[in-house]
């Protein structure tokens, strides 16, 4: 569940309707945005309309969200220890019955802020008898008040989930305290149901201290002074609580209950109180009544027609119950007529004793309270509105409030909200079935619901339905999910139509705007027709209601007249413009409704379109750039007209819809009245039209014209008088595209008409049909002359499809054709054509074909005869076919003159066989050649007898004479289902597929012969229930396919043959329809298979019912996979459907050949070994199980597979080979299909060195013989050793690999947990959470490691006389130092020295550094040509060697300027990742046992820091509690059963203060650990009391498992009171080590232990114990530490790569220092002569990664505030041991002997030393040139830190230097010449007068 993240989904669900007498179908909007949160049923709602924030409650959960619903917080409230029957605090030995039980929320406001202090959220839940807490509204999860240790008082909510709360806050004087006007004061009304669990006191109303809360009041209280409504009996008035709103003064709560008064029945009311009401004298209620609807369920504040409304959802009640129908109603009451009777109550029972007019009672006392009415005075209401001491109270009204409800349902309403939008009210309803209703409420109280939204389908609404701000969205709450559903869609609709169909009260279309809007965004929605409102039914678009003309020619321009209904009146400054389809717009005129236009002008209309004679132009009118609305006008061409119509172009032209007008002179259709020549024939709307016509009209000749015979053709023709030329008439017939002009003789008859008599002809032609029509028109010259479309010639030809007698008889007598017998053959013809005497009758029948040529015995099948003369007609053969001497019944359908006759084939009663006859007339009846036979068919049995019901299996039916009729009679069933024929019947066995079945069964089987049935008899088929998959595994393959996928399941040996399908599709296929990827979105569940898929499928074997298995088809890797399925017969089942997740294919794993240097030699090995096999993605989609490989014929073991190798391990012998062309086998691997050669293998035989020659032997005394041997052996043991030593490295890189792999599940794991922890420090660490140290203190612990009190933090120690001389005397030595010359000379001078030991080079080194810190530059020049003398000195001896340790004064400067230059690096980039790897470090050291005396840990990377011993322990979760200002909070810490006392209190430290740096913490010892438990029950524990367990000289420190801490305990860490002095395991912190050390024991003789007793023997000297021991682990790598030390390295892996990668990647620039120095060192190596890269390399790596970097790696407290221990020192101790080796140049080559550390990172060190080669390289490569720039950095550094530096007293120490050789400095600085003339010497001694009063020989 996407429980708590903030994304937004669309719905697209459709929804059934609701059931409601309106229609109304509930759709889904794509518009609505909503979060899905846990804590269903979510219950409360609140906004925050200020800051637009969203509260939401629910079970155990808050949320706090953005108005887009994005989640901003998120706070868990329970599940917690409860039982409703105890009072808290729950202590689970008081209360029995506690469990953990869910916190539902009951109550959720918004309390104000005042002054300065900040608003809160209000949350009450069900847990501790619902006690409240307040929270922060800008993050709830910041508590700002929490009850804790509640009292009775302090109960606010009702503790069970089904009873109701009710509260609101309100603002009042506060009059009590502090006497006279004592500020305001906050309380909280709350409305709560009567529970039968816990206190049962609490009244149904309480009022609640908000603020101010001062001491001892507390807050949520209810105070006596505070009133309450007092009740006679709880139980009997148990209100069921629906809403508490304020209106006005008074404060109103709607409730149920029981009519305790009047008729006992269930009725809702609405009760009043004043808000300054203190003491409930005002209290008044009134039954509210609603047309049978008596249950309120929820209600809304809002506005009716301007005025305040109560808008509440009431139910039907099951029959005299509390519980609600689905019959529900809303109903309004005007708070108006609310408030009348309420006050009519009061006035009644104040004054009138409770009696009306009438002297029926009106009000009465409620409650059970022994109060009554009174008659007072007539003014005690407006005397007392809010009553007082001496009013009667609680008063009720007997009179009901009436209502008759506005909209019904009959699903239940659960919600309710309003709006008013332009004057009209909307309600908005929600119901259980997660519906959403509109409702327009109309003036006189009835509804109109206009829409119904499904936000949720069947989720029930939250009664908090709110508005946003801007009143746009209705949050919906529902069981589990926040909706923001948009009021209306008004935006959504782009036409007035749509716009105006809605039907949404919120819509209308602004005209001049041309969008669907809200009123107020329409502009000029106050005038008339510019805003058409949506919901009206009588509005209507702007519409053109007539155009004139409607059409006109396009070679005319005419104004046009729009008649348009609904125009917005425009200003005069306005105007309307005219468009024609897409051409420019005109300017309008309007004239009342009617607007007029020009038409476009001929040559800008668009070109008609092809084939048609008109186009149609959209006009629209346009205002500005909105179309207001569009009318269509034709344009037509006259042209176009005739050209359509070539055979009747006048008629076309004078009879079209369009006014044209013949001009036959000129052949021509026009819009115009005149003609070019005259003489027009009007069109048939003006004239007499189309009898004006020149036309042909008639044949007067035959229109049957036979083919091959001279005929003559005669016209009738009318109106072509106009035709006054001379020009000749001809006839043309065309016959098949082929014209036959025909010269024709004119003859003029009465009236109009001319006979056209066209030239006798012979017409030929191919056409093989017995008639072809053929038109024929009229040509005057050039002018074609029209014809009636129906004037056409029938040619025919007798012999055209004739083929024999019967067939040619057959033919109408008008044709006039004959059966001619005569030569070369007899034919039918026309009667003139045939020579001889026709015949008058036809020859006997003849049978060719009968089919088919057997059939049932019962007859029923169709026999089809084929033949020649079987008859002239159907009635011909009636009664003249027999069948095997059976008459058969002809069918009129099947008959062909002639040449078929099909009829039904009759019951013969036995098997027969006979020919077929067909008798005609008397001739001899036709006899067929073919046997007819008559049989019986038998079914014998069938296989398989089941199936499943969606059918696909394939039965076999086995019987006799199987083929009896056609193929088509045959039909097979199962019951009455289809089985669907699939192969060749033969006449022993038919093959049917089967159909689905609607239920499981046996059914008859069942085969139709025609009408004959067999049955299958004794057997039946059953039908079972489908296969079901459960599940199928692995869910990838490679291309290659043949990987065993393992399917389980049920039924799945009823499958006939079960196959795994492959979907896929070509990657061209893929191109295209990318292109078309709309089309695509096919739904989802439903997978639509386009039908020209292509699948590949490979068969399954099924083992049992429950499981087979299936290989993965072989793919191409050039299509792409669409879908995997598995189809069991019909049933289809998609992979995704099993597991949730498709089934994936990935390329061929890729294997390198055993010898990739010369492939087709052999591989040589050597017995004993492993081969190992390269390759690239060899684990993607297969395992290790899977895998076998053979080398010739025998199987080399797979011992390991990962991602890039495989290891086997083949026989000791070579085996043979398979291959008969080479005796050497070659090692194949087998993944599935893929098979692949790597090449063959051949054993290394260790043969012995060939034997000295004989001659030489002979040669060779005895002695030189003893001599040879002896160095022979030697020679092969040394060869042996090698060989071995080799083969034990391989093994040992095999081991190592196997066991990563192996411990890299649990990494993973392991690794998860850490990234968890960590992501919540990355949030810290982002911003001030660095703990990194001032640059100070870095500097300080950087310059003087090791030191108590550097000399950074002191001050000048002088009596004050003397200060001022002696610092005058420092300043002149400051000077003497910024010579280069003096300070050089010093160096070197005390270099020579022989006291000046290594320590003090390092000291005054440093104490340069910091008198020099303010002229970095010069410094830098000084520690340069230092450096090159350096260099000078190691140059005659071994370069390789300097700057290796820190022995100079020189080497320690460069440290420092190292330091100095990259505390920024550190500070931007190094540090966190650094800090990173600190707290992952610690964090898993932490998880595991640490031996607090020892320092050894389970969990660690340094051998010898492992805490080998298996130490039961297990985790614990103690609860603290923290103090947080004045409130004390939870805070749950994970620790360990067996820490000691210390170790959980640095733990607690750590958690509590996890994101402060370790100075700012309090020190363990200075706090005590308490365990509390109960009320009383305080213990404190610690390391070491009285309880303390002593075992002969062992004492062991306690633990918590000592102390049988539980899980879950609550401890609190206490401020150490000074008497209880408890010893502990002290720790002192000396530059951040942790050392354990022990105080008070030893002297005692007892020794200390925590979880391992130290072994360590004291007589063994401590340098020779670790070298035993080190040999002692050499012996064997112990596989179950290897494993830890791996596990661990594993899970820190991805911090070690941060740093390292930080540390060494030139992807951001270098820093500048280093960049700088690494230039000078390649100058200087230049400058020496010295060109062996690997020299520079040493240099380049002793100056940073070993001097600076390793430092800071294992001393990550020199630049962060963090405390480093033992265990945490050792794991650091390890990387940078692996950093050192990653920066050297000599191979690393690990062996059995190798230190584990180095074993640990065999294979990552590789890769290191590749990222400090590329360092290097890239840092050398860059263009060097950065002396500017270093210089500015330098100035830029001197300026920063030098205020930093205390010089005085560095230059104080370093004269204490000066002092101690004072006279070997002067000396030196007297022999240099330089020297002298500079008067360094004099000036040294004038330092010395000053400082030390020194008297010199000045």
């Amino acid at each position: 569940m996407l429980a708590s993240s903030s994304l937004l989904f669309l719905l697209p669900f459709l929804l059934p309707p609701p059931s409601h007498p309106a229609d109304v179908i509930a759709t889904s909007d794509p518009s609505v945005r909503w979060v899905e949160l846990n804590g269903a049923p979510l219950s409360h709602l609140v906004l925050d309309p200020g800051a637009g924030r969203l509260y939401v409650g629910g079970v155990d959960h808050l949320y706090q969200l953005t108005s887009d619903l994005e989640v901003m917080s998120h706070v868990r409230t329970g599940p917690h220890l409860d039982s409703p029957d105890c009072l808290p605090p729950i202590v689970p030995e008081d209360c029995p019955s506690a469990t953990p039980t869910h916190n539902h929320n009951k109550l959720l406001l918004m309390e104000a802020g005042q002054g300065a202090e900040p608003g809160s959220l209000i949350v009450c839940g069900s847990l501790y008898q619902g006690i409240c807490d307040k929270r922060s509204l800008t993050n709830i999860s910041q508590l700002i008040y929490q009850t804790s240790n509640p009292v009775d008082t302090q109960y606010v909510a009702a503790n069970d989930p089904r009873v109701s709360t009710v509260a609101l806050v309100i603002t009042t004087e506060n009059k009590q305290e502090g006497g006279g006007a004592g500020g305001i004061m906050r309380l909280m009304l709350v409305g709560r149901g009567y529970t039968s669990k816990g206190p049962g006191d609490i009244p149904p109303i309480t009022t609640r201290r908000l603020f101010p809360v001062v001491p001892p009041r507390r807050a949520f209280s209810q105070e006596e002074e505070l009133g309450k409504l007092v009740v006679g009996s709880y139980s009997e008035y148990n209100n069921h609580f629906v809403k508490a709103v304020t209106h006005g003064n008074h404060v109103y709560f709607l409730f149920s209950r029981r009519d305790m008064w009047h008729k006992k029945e269930y009725r809702t009311y609405a009760s009043r109180l004043c808000v300054s009401d203190r003491s409930f004298y005002s209290y008044v209620e009134v039954p509210l009544m609603c047309g049978g609807y008596n249950l309120a369920q929820a209600a809304w504040l809002g506005n009716h027609s301007g005025e305040p409304a109560l808008f509440v959802i009431m139910a039907a009640g099951q029959a005299s119950t509390p519980v609600a129908t689905g019959r529900s109603a809303l109903c309004v009451y005007g708070m108006a007529k609310l408030d009348a009777m309420l006050l009519r109550a009061q006035e009644v029972c104040y004054t009138e004793g409770g009696r009306g007019s009438g002297g029926q009672e009106e009000a009465y006392i409620e409650y059970a309270v022994s109060s009554k009415c009174l008659k007072l005075p007539k003014d005690s209401l407006s005397e007392y509105p809010c009553g007082g001491e001496h009013t009667p109270n609680p008063i009720a009204s007997a009179i009901p409030l009436q209502a008759t409800p506005t909209f019904t349902s009959t699903t239940q309403l659960t919600a309710v909200t309003t709006a008013t939008e332009a004057g009209h009210t909307i309600a908005f309803l929600g119901n259980r079935e997660g519906h959403l209703h509109k409702v327009l409420v109309r003036s006189d109280w009835s509804g109109d619901l206009y829409g119904t939204l499904s936000v949720v389908s069947g989720s029930s609404v939250s009664a908090d339905l709110l508005l946003d701000e801007s009143q746009q969205h209705v949050y919906v709450l529902t069981n589990s999910r926040l909706s923001k559903v948009p009021v209306s869609s008004c935006e959504r609709q782009t036409d007035c139509q749509s716009c105006l169909t809605v039907r949404d009260p919120y819509c209308g279309w602004c005209v001049l705007e041309g969008r669907c809007s809200r009123k107020h965004l329409c502009q000029r929605h106050t005038q008339p027709n510019h805003w058409l409102w949506s919901f009206e039914l009588t509005n209507q678009c702007v519409t053109v209601q007539s155009l004139q003309p409607a059409n006109q020619s396009k070679d005319e321009q005419t104004q046009v007249t729009l008649s348009v209904v609904q125009l917005p009146a425009l200003t005069k400054a306005e105007s309307l413009s005219c468009i024609f389809g897409l051409l420019p717009p005109q300017p309008a005129i309007v004239m009342g409704t009617s607007i007029t236009c020009q038409s476009p002008a001929p040559e800008l209309l668009p070109p008609m379109p092809t084939g048609s004679d008109h186009m149609i132009l959209p006009v629209s009118l346009v205002f500005g750039h909105v179309t207001i609305t569009t009318g269509n006008m034709t344009f037509y061409d006259c042209g176009a007209v005739s050209r359509l119509n070539q055979s009747s172009q006048c008629l076309a032209c004078v009879s079209s819809v369009w006014r044209c007008n013949w001009c036959p002179l000129d052949q021509l259709c026009t819009h115009n009245h005149s003609c070019p020549n005259q003489h027009i024939i009007l069109n048939q709307r003006d004239s007499s039209g189309p009898t004006s016509c020149p036309l042909v009209f008639a044949l007067q000749s035959s229109a049957l014209v036979p083919l091959g015979l001279s005929t003559t053709v005669v016209l009738r023709g009318r109106n072509l008088d106009v035709y006054a030329d001379e020009a000749q008439y001809v006839c043309v017939v065309e016959v098949e595209g082929v014209q036959f002009n025909l010269t024709a003789a004119v003859e003029k008859t009465h009236g109009n008409t001319n006979t056209f008599t066209c030239s006798p002809h012979q017409f030929q032609s191919a056409v093989s049909q017995l008639q072809y029509s053929a038109p024929v028109y009229l040509r005057r010259g050039d002018r074609r002359i029209d014809a009636s479309p129906d004037l056409r010639l029938q040619l025919y030809d007798c012999s055209a499809g004739q083929s024999d007698c019967s067939q040619c008889r057959a033919v109408p007598e008008e044709y006039g054709c004959v059966w001619c017998p005569g030569s070369p053959a007899p034919s039918c013809v026309y009667n003139q054509s045939c020579s001889s005497v026709p015949a008058d009758s036809c020859p006997p029948p003849q049978i060719t074909q009968v089919l088919p040529v057997s059939g049932p015995l019962e007859g029923g099948v169709l026999v089809t005869i084929s033949g020649s003369n079987l008859g002239m007609r159907y009635q011909d053969v009636v009664g003249r076919v027999t069948v095997a001497g059976v008459l058969c019944l002809p069918q009129p359908e099947g008959y062909q003159i002639s040449t078929r006759v099909v009829c039904e084939l009759q019951p013969s009663g036995k098997q027969r066989e006979g020919p077929v006859l067909v008798t005609m007339g008397t001739a001899p009846p036709g006899r067929s050649t073919q046997m007819f036979t008559y049989q019986d068919p038998q079914l014998l049995d069938l296989v398989p007898d089941k199936g499943p019901v969606s059918g696909g299996t394939q039965l076999t039916i086995r019987g006799r004479q199987l083929l009896t009729g056609q193929k088509s009679d045959l039909s097979a069933f199962l019951g009455s289902r289809p089985c669907y024929i699939v192969e060749e019947v033969t006449d022993s066995q038919l093959v049917c597929q089967t159909g689905s079945s609607n239920q499981t069964g046996g059914v008859p089987v069942r085969v139709l012969f025609g009408k004959a049935e067999r049955t299958v008899p004794g057997v039946t088929f059953r039908y079972l229930d489908d296969p079901v998959i459960t599940d199928a595994t692995p869910a990838e393959s490679f291309y290659a396919g043949g990987r065993v996928i393992t399917v389980t399941g049920r039924n799945l040996d009823v499958v006939q043959q079960p196959i795994i399908a492959v979907w896929v599709e070509p990657l061209e296929v893929q191109r295209v329809k990318r292109r078309r990827r709309l089309a695509l979105l096919t739904a989802k569940q439903q997978m639509v298979f386009n039908s020209t898929m292509t699948t590949v499928v490979e068969r399954c074997s099924v083992l049992s019912s429950s499981q087979m298995t299936c290989l993965t088809p072989t793919v191409t890797p050039e299509v792409k996979v669409k879908g995997v399925w598995f189809q069991l017969d019909n049933v289809r089942v998609h992979y995704e459907s099993i597991k949730g997740k498709s089934f994936t294919y990935y390329s061929n794993p890729e294997f390198f050949p055993l010898n990739r240097e010369a492939p087709d030699a052999p591989y040589r090995f050597k017995p004993g070994g492993v081969i190992a096999v390269e390759g690239q993605d060899l684990t993607r989609a297969i395992s290790r199980q899977e895998v076998t490989a053979r080398l010739g014929d025998q199987e080399c073991e797979v011992k390991t597979l990962d991602n890039t190798h495989l290891y086997c391990e083949p026989p000791e012998i070579q085996p043979m080979s398979v291959d008969d062309s080479n005796e050497l086998p070659s090692l194949k691997v087998f993944m599935g299909n893929l098979q692949v050669d790597l090449g063959l293998v051949q054993y290394d035989s260790d043969s012995l060195l060939p034997p000295v020659p004989l001659a030489a032997q002979i040669g060779l005394g005895a002695g030189a013989a003893v001599i040879i041997l002896s160095v022979l052996v030697v020679i092969l043991m040394y060869r042996r050793k090698s060989k071995q030593a080799l083969r034990d490295y391989k093994k040992v890189l095999l081991q190592l690999e196997t066991l990563e792999i192996n411990v890299g599940d649990q990494c993973r794991k392991e690794f998860t947990d850490l990234m968890t922890e960590m992501m919540d420090l990355s949030s810290d660490v982002g911003g001030p959470g660095l703990p990194l140290l001032d640059y100070r203190t870095y500097a300080e612990r950087v310059f003087f490691p090791g030191q108590q009190v550097a000399p950074l933090s002191r001050q000048l120690d002088l009596p004050e006389s003397r200060r001022q001389t002696v610092e005058q005397g420092l300043q002149q030595l400051n000077n003497l130092l910024n010579n280069r010359l003096f300070l050089t000379r010093f160096i070197h001078t005390l270099e020579a020295q022989q006291g000046f030991s290594q320590r003090d080079r390092g000291y005054v080194a440093s104490l340069l550094t910091m008198a020099l810190h303010d002229k970095l530059e010069y410094f830098t020049e000084v520690m340069k040509s230092l450096l090159q003398d350096l260099v000078q000195q190691y140059g005659a001896k071994n370069p390789k060697l300097m700057l290796r340790r820190t022995e100079t004064v020189v080497e320690k400067m460069l440290t420092n300027w190292m330091s100095i230059c990259l505390y920024s690096f550190l500070k931007e980039v190094a540090g966190e990742p650094l800090y990173m790897l600190y707290r992952a470090i610690k964090y898993q050291v932490d998880k595991g046992p640490v031996d607090a005396v020892t320092g050894k840990a389970k969990r660690t990377l340094n051998d010898s820091h492992l805490l080998r011993e298996d130490i039961d322990y297990c985790a614990v979760t103690l609860t603290v509690l923290v103090k947080n200002g004045v409130e004390v909070q939870p805070c749950p810490v994970k620790v360990l059963d067996t820490d000691t006392i210390t170790q959980v209190k640095d733990k607690i430290l750590d958690q509590v203060y996890r994101g402060a740096p370790f100075s700012q913490r309090p020190a363990a010892d200075s706090l005590d650990l308490e365990w509390r438990s109960g009320q009383a029950g305080h213990l404190t524990l610690s390391d070491d009391d009285v309880t303390a367990v002593v075992q002969g000289r062992w004492k062991r420190i306690n633990t918590l498992q000592h102390y049988k801490v539980p899980d879950g305990a609550t401890v609190a860490l206490i401020p150490r009171s000074q008497s209880s002095s408890g010893v502990g395991v002290n720790q002192v912190f000396q530059t951040g080590e942790k050392t354990p050390m022990l105080e008070g024991e030893e002297e005692e003789g007892l020794r200390l232990w925590h979880l391992v007793k130290s072994s360590e023997d004291p007589e063994i000297p401590k340098h020779r114990k670790s070298s035993m021991r080190e040999r002692e682990r050499a012996k064997a790598i112990p596989e179950i530490y290897l494993t830890r030390l791996l596990s661990m390295k594993g899970t820190l892996q991805k911090f070690v790569d941060d740093v390292f990668v930080a540390i060494l990647s030139t992807k951001r620039p270098p820093p500048i220092a280093v960049r700088f120095f690494f230039d000078f060192l390649d100058d200087m190596a230049e400058k020496h002569g010295i060109d062996d890269p690997e020299t520079v390399h040493i240099w380049k790596t002793n100056s940073l990664p070993l001097r600076f970097w390793v430092n800071i790696l294992k001393n990550p407290q020199f630049v962060l505030d963090v405390q480093v221990s033992d265990s945490i020192d050792a794991v650091l101790s390890v990387i940078a041991q692996t950093f050192i080796d990653s920066c050297t140049t000599s191979e690393h080559k690990v062996g059995r002997d190798s230190p584990v550390n180095k074993l640990l990172y065999a294979r990552e060190i590789p890769r290191y030393k590749q990222l400090v080669e590329r360092y290097y390289s890239d840092i050398h490569s860059a263009a060097s040139g950065c002396y500017q720039e270093m210089n500015s950095t330098l100035t830029e550094l001197s300026g920063s830190f030098a205020s930093e530096m205390n010089s005085l007293v560095a230059l104080h120490e370093l004269y204490k230097y000066i002092n101690k050789y004072y006279d070997q400095i002067i000396m030196s600085l007297e022999e240099d010449s330089s020297g002298q003339k500079m008067q360094l010497a004099y000036r040294l001694q004038q330092v010395a007068a000053l400082v030390e009063n020194k008297v010199t020989d000045l």
